[in-house]
């Protein structure tokens, strides 16, 4: 079996991570809300994507759970991800500032190792079929 790369190794954390995202606040029909527009759609397809509070360029940020939540295609691209809505929402799901508390940590770095990624990969592939399987979707 040949050796995964370690930018195939981010490729393939991003998706099953954008997966679970989305399907993470999926209904039991399988639809979600953009964290920003209220625009709703089905988990897969139809736009959504994973998106961030805080750029996926910082990379101790990059596979957060308090850091992303769905979001439509034309939030999360067409209008920069529209971090002013994004905050305050996180903000007030949170009850204080979450937004700051991120903004410190993405001050951080982190040095991850391919283990590490392949070791989040797992973890998000067994919660994505465990959150098909609640949702009885495919």
């Amino acid at each position: 079996m040949r050796k995964i790369s370690r930018k195939g190794l981010v490729k393939k954390l991003d998706a099953i991570f954008s997966e679970y995202i989305r399907l993470k606040y999926a209904d039991k029909n399988g639809i979600v809300k953009c964290y920003t527009c209220n625009k709703k759609a089905y988990w897969k397809g139809d736009g959504i994507q994973n998106g961030h509070m805080i750029s996926r360029a910082k990379r101790i940020l990059r596979w957060r759970e308090d850091n992303c939540r769905p979001q439509c295609y034309a939030c999360n691209c067409m209008r920069y991800g529209e971090g002013y809505i994004f905050g305050t929402n996180l903000n007030k799901e949170y009850g204080y500032d979450k937004v700051e508390e991120l903004m410190q940590e993405s001050r951080q770095i982190i040095k991850q190792t391919d283990q590490d990624l392949i070791d989040l990969i797992n973890k998000y592939q067994i919660l994505v079929e465990q959150r098909k399987k609640e949702l009885s979707l495919q």
